[in-house]
């Protein structure tokens, strides 16, 4: 039917919605999460009475995900906000875990148009579209993914936050967050807030980073490694098994040490651990080639510190298809993945906001 209304030249309302929101950009406008506040006050969109906000290179989207089906299981009505998205812009905005739909990207972004504001970025918008669904669906808890960086992100604009996590940090976004780890840490860290506990797997010049931002602020600071009491596996939880690489191991202590400060139960962590990963990390398929199975697996890395770990975890031998967005790092992140492989295959990709 789809297929049959685009022939027809008539335009589905939904995926006109998602264009007009795709099409929006900055404009060259510095990053400023005080547009986001703006935003979020003209729409009258109040935001969620709680957050957890995570920042990171790596891992941000799985420790969102952890820590909301741990929240939906502790007991709260749970949104979630992640970025990017693989398949469908749905995929950004979950309450208790399913997508929101079609009707209500349609009725937010008519109020948006209404509204004849330029300059205001795609991410900008699709963060409201998200803090808007809360409101309207009851969210008393909010797991909110940073797009980059975190001082000048849009998610800074939101209060009432009780939680943070900081993932890890390397080199990633040096354009925007400067050029070294240093700058890269001071600039993640700036999600620290005054008394709010702060949970991080940063190490070395990083961690000195952090620390120094979390005692400026006096955020509380926790860091997690295999070894931390915070982070220990729960008795009734998933044995980790081929389908874990180290890198979910490590996001799910993070999340494991932010839900037992959060004083979640043991069962509601336990069943957090439970749920599906994220799509494109770390995803098995199994494909039919030539009459026999092939084993097949999908990863967003993008940098290459992401690069190196999933290199790792794969035995060697594989062909890789890789997506290239043609970036000053591209070939960086490419080489520890090239350099396992038994054949490459480069695919030009599209790049959003």
């Amino acid at each position: 039917a789809a297929a049959g209304a685009a022939a027809a030249g008539v335009v589905d309302p939904a995926d006109d919605a998602i264009a007009w929101l795709e099409a929006q950009r900055r404009a060259g406008r510095p990053r400023d999460p005080a547009v986001a506040a703006a935003l979020l006050s003209g729409l009258g969109a109040p935001p969620p009475p709680r957050v957890l906000h995570v920042v990171g290179t790596n891992g941000k989207g799985t420790v969102t995900h952890l820590l909301a089906a741990m929240a939906q299981a502790a007991g709260e009505r749970t949104g979630r906000f992640t970025s990017p998205h693989v398949e469908h812009l749905s995929e950004r905005v979950a309450v208790d875990g399913a997508p929101i739909g079609a009707s209500a990207v349609e009725a937010f972004v008519a109020r948006a148009r209404a509204m004849e504001l330029p300059g205001i970025g795609f991410f900008e918008w699709t963060l409201a579209l998200a803090v808007d669904a809360f409101h309207r669906e009851g969210v008393t808890l909010a797991v909110v993914e940073a797009g980059v960086g975190a001082r000048r992100d849009a998610t800074l604009a939101l209060p009432g936050v009780v939680g943070t996590v900081l993932t890890n940090v390397d080199l990633d976004h040096v354009e925007t967050l400067g050029p070294t780890l240093r700058h890269i840490a001071r600039d993640k860290a700036a999600v620290a807030r005054p008394g709010v506990p702060l949970v991080t797997g940063a190490h070395g010049a990083a961690l000195a980073e952090v620390r120094r931002a979390a005692t400026a602020v006096g955020a509380p600071l926790y860091v997690v490694g295999p070894r931390s009491a915070l982070a220990r596996w729960p008795v009734d939880a998933p044995t980790p098994d081929d389908d874990w690489p180290p890198t979910r191991l490590e996001n799910a202590r993070l999340a494991l040490a932010l839900g037992r400060l959060l004083g979640w139960s043991e069962d509601a962590l336990a069943t957090g651990l439970r749920a599906p990963p994220p799509p494109a990390r770390f995803e098995r398929f199994r494909l039919l080639r030539g009459g026999r199975a092939v084993s097949a697996l999908l990863d967003g890395a993008h940098d290459p510190a992401a690069a190196a770990r999933l290199a790792a975890a794969v035995p060697p031998g594989y062909v890789l298809v890789y997506g290239d967005l043609a970036r000053r790092r591209s070939r960086e992140t490419l080489a520890p993945l090239r350099a396992a492989a038994a054949a490459v295959w480069l695919v030009p990709a599209e790049e959003g906001e």
